[in-house]
């Protein structure tokens, strides 16, 4: 694994992680917490889009933003759900 490529799933994951936290409420994340649900929204929409057969922007930068925010999104929904 080159460095540019875990810089790059660093800044998806910081990018989709702050949007997510943005949308839904209620959860107090810090930085390297909302990069942290990036990183793994990244992994769990990228999963979801390809089990559904899904491929946004041709796999660029920004479809790869959209289905980290998306599995960003869905796990602050229950992280969410199990603090509450």
């Amino acid at each position: 694994m080159e460095p540019t490529n875990i810089i790059t799933w660093i800044i998806v994951g910081a990018i989709a992680g702050i949007l997510a936290d943005w949308v839904i409420k209620g959860i107090r994340l810090g930085l390297i917490g909302k990069i942290i649900i990036g990183i793994l929204g990244a992994f769990l929409g990228g999963w979801l889009f390809g089990l559904l057969g899904i491929i946004l922007f041709g796999g660029n930068l920004l479809g790869q933003i959209i289905a980290a925010f998306v599995g960003a999104v869905i796990l602050l929904l229950i992280l969410r759900a199990i603090r509450h």
